[in-house]
């Protein structure tokens, strides 16, 4: 009886395990199905730019590879640093550049851990350049969940841009 239990209360948790991201993304402000995407192959294939590894590791990657700088371009990857909250960083495609400290960008799984939209993509999100110097290296991202800017600020390294160096 507690196995057959068990078994009428799992079903469901493991069919939910199961599903598509797809649905959820649905219900989800902001975000679309992504397959469980991250944020690499994303910015690979929205970029066209090959690089291989982690995301903090794009930019030494980028050296002498493709042309790198502190400006935004349409199309250009934005490479955030590794922290201790994004452990292997982030990357994001520059969808639109509003003005000199705002732009619109495209990525994947930019979602907490146990989110409903983690490993989801977000398109046209803004992102602000918050840095002293205005040259991109502290950021603050959009959050489609509470409509707003995120509080934390993120550092990043720059832009690698498309063509190649």
């Amino acid at each position: 009886m507690l196995r057959r239990s068990l078994f009428v209360i799992g079903l469901p948790l493991v069919a939910a395990g199961c599903s598509s991201t797809r649905g959820v993304g649905r219900a989800v402000p902001g975000y679309e199905g992504g397959g469980g995407q991250s944020c690499v192959p994303f910015a690979r294939q929205r970029s066209g730019i090959t690089l291989r590894g982690d995301a903090w590791q794009w930019w030494s990657e980028a050296e002498g590879r493709y042309a790198r700088g502190n400006a935004p371009r349409h199309g250009s990857v934005l490479v955030f640093a590794r922290t201790a909250r994004l452990r292997t960083g982030h990357l994001s495609v520059v969808s639109r550049v509003v003005s000199g400290r705002e732009i619109l960008v495209d990525h994947a799984n930019w979602a907490p851990a146990g989110t409903s939209a983690r490993g989801m993509i977000a398109r046209d999100q803004p992102v602000q350049d918050i840095s002293d110097a205005g040259d991109w290296s502290v950021l603050r991202v959009w959050y489609p969940p509470v409509g707003q800017y995120g509080v934390t600020p993120f550092p990043a390294w720059g832009f690698i841009h498309p063509a190649r160096a």
